[in-house]
């Protein structure tokens, strides 16, 4: 269950949740389940935040930090997520349908069993993330960098938008 007071401060806005996280460099701050719908966080830093089970449906998150942070079974369909960081960030079984993932950076993230149908990934680097029994339906890949992704069990389709050159830059032996 998400930390109140920490929650509290999130809904400021991003300027004011920044200068706390600076204040405060070593907590991990913890937002799990947390209703964050529609919260608009550009620039937010939320790099190792605990937002497992959170409903971050429709929220603006361009350009965020959240590296290293859990955002295992978290909804975040349809929300903005272009050019945001989740390098090495945990995003297992979590919602993305719908999302914006332009540009983002995803090297060595956990999106396994993740549901990414009409997710828009273009420009955006997947280097070595697990993709492994993720819902890639529709999605929009072309552009994106999978060298060295695991594509194991991925469910595509004929409207999911990538290449054969992209599919063999995944993990020999784990293509789709």
């Amino acid at each position: 269950m998400a930390n109140q007071e920490q929650l509290d401060l999130l809904k400021q806005g991003g300027a004011v949740w920044n200068t706390w996280r600076k204040q405060h460099p070593s907590l991990q701050p913890d937002l799990s389940g947390a209703d964050l719908t529609r919260a608009y966080l550009k620039y937010a830093f939320l790099g190792k935040a605990n937002l497992s089970g959170a409903n971050l449906s429709f929220a603006h998150l361009k350009e965020a930090l959240l590296s290293e942070a859990n955002l295992s079974g978290a909804n975040l369909s349809q929300a903005s997520l272009a050019r945001a960081d989740l390098t090495r960030a945990s995003l297992r079984g979590a919602d993305l349908s719908g999302a914006d993932l332009t540009e983002a950076d995803l090297k060595e993230t956990d999106l396994s069993g993740a549901n990414l149908i009409r997710a828009s990934f273009g420009g955006a680097s997947l280097m070595r993330a697990n993709l492994s029994r993720a819902n890639l339906t529709g999605a929009y890949l072309y552009g994106a960098d999978l060298n060295g992704a695991d594509l194991s069990n991925t469910k595509l389709n004929e409207e999911t938008r990538i290449t054969p050159e992209q599919i063999g830059q995944a993990k020999p032996s784990t293509n789709a």
